[in-house]
């Protein structure tokens, strides 16, 4: 169990330096407070907001985030579409 001192330094460490959760959390936040705003347009936003340079960004990107990209990609025929079926929502 970590002490209090140590959750603290956690927390700093993770606003500081970004983890794939905390980027993904932002990156969902912004698309969902900016009406018709991308998933691609976000990350762009949320890097320049934060001075941070996009080719760090790979690493942050989380599995669902990178799927939900991956499917922004083929609606915008950015990327070919696969044979997966998408469901109507």
């Amino acid at each position: 169990m970590q002490s209090p001192e140590e959750l603290s330094v956690d927390k700093i460490i993770e606003k500081k330096f970004y983890s794939s959760r905390t980027f993904a959390e932002e990156i969902e936040s912004i698309v969902k407070n900016c009406n018709g705003m991308k998933y691609v347009d976000a990350i762009v936003y949320f890097c320049e907001k934060n001075s941070l340079d996009l080719e760090s960004i790979p690493k942050l990107i989380s599995k669902p985030l990178k799927e939900r990209l991956k499917a922004e990609a083929m609606e915008l025929n950015l990327l070919k579409k696969t044979s997966h079926a998408k469901l109507p929502i």
